[in-house]
């Protein structure tokens, strides 16, 4: 019993372990793309960090849970995304004695930089409902941007003129899914020692007194928590 306790222990620990770089690993697949951030000190003492937000991935994730056939178009629309977020901060404001010791609005302020003119397109999914939803709902949805120059002057112009049915333009753009894997810890059973042992009043004791417990973790490739949904114009438009 002592030695699947030490098991456990040592699994929980793997738990958590893998759950941060899994999710360190996922989080990092989600922002590669963008640009490092720019700092610049402007007069008056603000600095300011000037993010590039690279809206035009034509990505986006949903729960590897999603039922994948149930993807389909819903709708495409012109808009003006951000291309670049700035994060500033009026540092006589913000290190002087009386300043909100919890943040404040100025401590750093985030604002949208830049935008630009795009075509949001949105699809809709169903997927098991989120445990934090009240209302237990099934269906969701995610968008992706496309330039402007990306579709052609027809198409553009249909969107515009709000000409084109649901069916039209299913036939406009084109989805591919793919899940991909990240590492997770886990324990190396051939390197491993879990002693033997029991309890004796309530006293856990090795059968072996020269026993030493070793846990040795791998990293493994496990699939994904999230499928990667990459929206295209279709070839033929």
């Amino acid at each position: 019993m002592a030695q699947m306790t030490n098991r456990a222990l040592a699994i929980c620990f793997a738990i958590v372990a893998s759950a941060w770089v899994g999710a360190a690993s996922d989080a990092g697949s989600k922002t590669k793309a963008a640009s490092p951030s720019t700092v610049a000190v402007v007069p008056g003492g603000v600095v300011a960090s000037t993010t590039d937000l690279q809206p035009f991935t034509h990505t986006a994730y949903i729960p590897a849970s999603a039922d994948l056939s149930s993807i389909k178009f819903e709708s495409v629309k012109a808009v003006k995304v951000a291309t670049t977020r700035v994060v500033s901060a009026d540092e006589s404001y913000c290190d002087a004695g009386f300043s909100e010791p919890g943040g404040s609005l100025y401590c750093p302020s985030v604002r949208d930089g830049s935008s630009a003119p795009a075509f949001q397109v949105t699809y809709s999914f169903s997927a098991p409902p989120m445990s934090a939803d009240e209302y237990g709902s099934t269906q969701f949805t995610f968008s992706v941007n496309m330039r402007p120059e990306e579709l052609s002057p027809a198409v553009r112009q249909a969107i515009s003129e709000r000409k084109m049915s649901r069916r039209e333009g299913a036939k406009v753009f084109e989805f591919a899914t793919t899940r991909g894997s990240v590492p997770r810890l886990v324990i190396d059973d051939a390197n491993s020692v879990f002693c033997q042992g029991r309890y004796t009043d309530g006293a856990w004791g090795r059968s072996q007194t020269n026993c030493r417990d070793k846990v040795t973790y791998k990293t493994v490739a496990v699939p994904s928590d999230y499928v990667t949904v990459t929206v295209n114009p279709a070839s033929v438009q």
